[in-house]
C-alpha cells in the first residue's frame, strides 16, 4: 500500500531535517530576478489584474525554487520587489497587498488558505516551500487597518509595509519582517513605529532578516549580528549600483566580512536602473556571486556555507581597525591635496605620482595611510588616495569614515571619484589603513569590470588591508568603509503620512 501524501511529505521533511542536523554546513541559494513590471498607471488595477501580474513573477520564481531544491538547497532568497516591481504610488500598490499575520499564529497557508483574509500570494509561496521541502524567502506588501483611535493612522485608514516573509519546508510562515529604513522613493509604504529584530532557528543555524537600505544602519542590521548573534542574514534587495564604493557585490561582500556572518543577498535585475549583483557572502569572502550589466537574464546561485561560521576554524579574528594606523611612523601628510566629489561627498585626495610610495591623507579625525607598488603604470590612468570623514546623504544623513585607493575616470583630477568600471593598472602590493573611530569597517577590493577579488587580500588584526600576492587583475578601488552609527542624525521621515 502506498503511503498517504501527508505522511510522505512528513517523511521527506524529517529526512531533510536529519540530513541538515548531521552536517555543519548547508546549501544556500539566491535568485536574481528580472522582474516583470506592471504598466504605469495613476489608478489602481483590479485585484484580479494585480494577482495576474504577481503570478507571472511567481511562475519564474517557482522555477528557480524547484531548480535550487533539485540541487540540494536548504533555503532560497528571492529579491525585494520581486513579485510586483516598484512602479507604484500609495494608492496603486494597494491591490497587490495582503494582510500578513504574525508567525506566532502557526499557519501553513498551503494547507489552510482560508484561515485568514484572502491570501493567494502567501498560499502560493507556502506551497512552493512545501512541495520542494525548502525554506523560501520572499518580499511582498503587508496591509494593516487602523482607525482614529491611533493618532498615527494614515488618512486612508491603513498601514502599508514593505515586508519579507519566510516559509519553512512544511510551508509554515516562520518569519515576517517590516522594512524599517525605507529608501527615499518608497512613498507607497509606511515606516514601522519601532524597528523589528526578526530571527528564527533552523537545523543549520540562527537566521535574521532585513531588507536593502536597512544594511547601512544600526537597526536592525547591527543589532541582529552583535546583540542577537545570528549566523546568517537573509537579504532581499533592489540595489542600484553606485561606484566606486556601493556596488551590490562589493559592499555586501565587505559587510559580511566586516560583521563576521553569512549574507544571502538576492537582487532584482534591471540594467537600465543599474540593478544587478547578488551573492552568497561569508566572513572569509564570497562563496558565489553574480554581476551582469549587459543582459536582462535572471541568475540562480548556490553554494555550501558554514552553518555556524563563528565556530569555524577559519573564522577571522577580531580586528582593531585603528591599531596599525595609529602605531606606525606617520608618513608626511601630503601638501598638494585637492578636494573631489564622490557624488555629494567631498573627499580629500592626493595623486599617486610614482609607481611606488608611501602616502598619508587626512580629513577630520581620520588619517588614511597607504603603502603601494604598482606592477605596471598605464600613462593614461591616475590613482589617488582619498579620505572622507563626515555625514553622507541629502535627506537621511549618516556618518561615514572612508579610506580609499581608487582610479580616477581620466587624467583630469576633477574626475576623481566619478564612476569608472574599467582599469589597466595592476599592483604588486598595497597596504591601506586608517585611524578609524569605529569598530564597524567593511573592507572592499574591486577589480576592473566590477569583479571581486576573493582570496587575494586580507585584513590583519591590527586593521590594515593588504594584498596577498599582488592583484591578478587591474584595480578599480581598495577601500576601508567605516560607519560611525552614533554620529548619525535623527531620521527626518520616520512618521506616518
Amino acid at each position: 500500500m502506498l503511503p498517504s501524501q501527508p505522511l510522505l511529505h512528513a517523511a521527506v521533511f524529517a529526512l531533510a531535517v536529519l540530513q541538515a542536523l548531521a552536517s555543519d554546513t548547508f546549501i544556500a541559494a539566491v535568485y536574481e530576478h528580472a522582474v516583470i513590471l506592471p504598466d504605469a498607471t495613476d489608478k489602481p488595477v483590479s485585484p484580479d489584474e494585480a494577482l495576474a501580474l504577481m503570478n507571472k513573477n511567481m511562475d519564474v520564481l517557482e522555477g528557480a525554487i524547484k531548480e535550487a531544491a533539485q540541487q540540494g538547497a536548504h533555503i532560497i532568497v528571492t529579491p525585494e520587489d520581486g513579485i510586483y516591481g516598484w512602479l507604484f504610488t500609495r494608492e496603486t500598490i494597494y491591490p497587490y497587498l495582503e494582510d500578513i499575520p504574525d508567525p506566532a499564529v502557526n499557519w501553513i497557508p498551503c494547507t489552510d488558505p482560508t484561515r485568514f483574509a484572502p491570501a493567494p500570494v502567501q498560499e502560493r509561496l507556502s506551497c512552493m516551500a512545501r512541495s520542494n521541502s525548502i525554506y523560501v524567502v520572499a518580499n511582498m506588501g503587508d496591509k494593516k487597518p487602523c482607525n482614529s483611535s491611533d493618532p498615527s493612522c494614515p488618512r486612508d485608514g491603513r498601514y502599508q509595509y514593505n515586508t519579507d516573509v519566510v516559509f519553512d519546508p512544511e510551508g509554515k510562515l516562520v518569519a515576517r519582517y517590516h522594512k524599517y529604513n525605507l529608501f527615499r522613493r518608497e512613498t507607497q509604504f509606511n515606516y514601522p513605529k519601532e524597528p523589528e529584530a526578526v530571527t528564527f532557528e533552523t537545523p543549520f543555524g540562527k537566521f535574521g532578516i532585513f531588507t536593502c537600505f536597512d544594511i547601512l544602519f544600526w537597526e536592525p542590521a547591527v543589532v541582529l549580528v552583535r546583540e542577537l548573534e545570528v549566523d546568517t542574514v537573509l537579504f532581499p534587495t533592489a540595489w542600484m549600483n553606485v561606484l566606486p564604493f556601493l556596488t551590490a557585490v562589493e559592499f555586501h561582500s565587505a559587510w559580511a566580512m566586516g560583521m563576521g556572518v553569512n549574507l544571502l543577498s538576492a537582487n532584482t535585475h534591471k540594467t537600465s536602473l543599474a540593478m544587478t549583483g547578488s551573492g552568497l557572502f561569508t566572513p572569509e569572502g564570497p562563496a558565489a556571486y553574480h554581476y551582469d550589466s549587459e543582459t536582462e537574464e535572471g541568475c540562480l546561485l548556490l553554494a555550501e556555507l558554514s552553518a555556524r561560521p563563528r565556530l569555524s576554524p577559519t573564522y577571522p579574528p577580531a580586528v582593531n581597525w585603528s591599531s596599525f594606523a595609529t602605531s606606525i611612523k606617520k608618513f608626511p601628510a601630503e601638501k598638494d591635496t585637492f578636494s573631489g566629489a564622490v557624488r555629494r561627498d567631498i573627499f580629500t585626495f592626493s595623486e599617486l605620482r610614482s609607481k611606488a610610495g608611501n602616502y598619508t591623507v587626512c580629513q577630520g579625525d581620520l588619517c588614511c595611510h597607504l603603502i603601494y607598488q604598482m606592477a605596471n603604470k598605464s600613462e593614461d590612468e591616475v590613482y589617488v588616495l582619498g579620505a572622507f570623514d563626515g555625514l553622507h546623504g541629502s535627506l537621511i544623513k549618516y556618518h561615514w569614515q572612508i579610506c580609499t585607493l581608487l582610479k580616477c575616470k581620466s587624467t583630469d583630477l576633477s574626475t576623481c571619484g566619478q564612476p569608472v568600471e574599467t582599469a589597466q593598472t595592476k599592483f604588486e602590493m598595497f597596504s591601506l589603513s586608517g585611524t578609524f573611530g569605529t569598530n564597524y569597517v567593511f573592507p572592499e577590493v574591486l577589480y576592473s569590470g566590477v569583479q571581486l577579488a576573493p582570496g587575494e587580500f586580507e585584513v590583519l588584526r591590527d586593521g590594515h588591508l593588504k594584498s596577498k600576492h599582488g592583484t591578478s587583475k587591474p584595480l578599480l578601488t581598495a577601500t576601508l568603509f567605516g560607519r560611525l552609527y552614533e554620529k548619525d542624525l535623527p531620521h527626518p521621515l520616520r512618521t506616518s503620512p
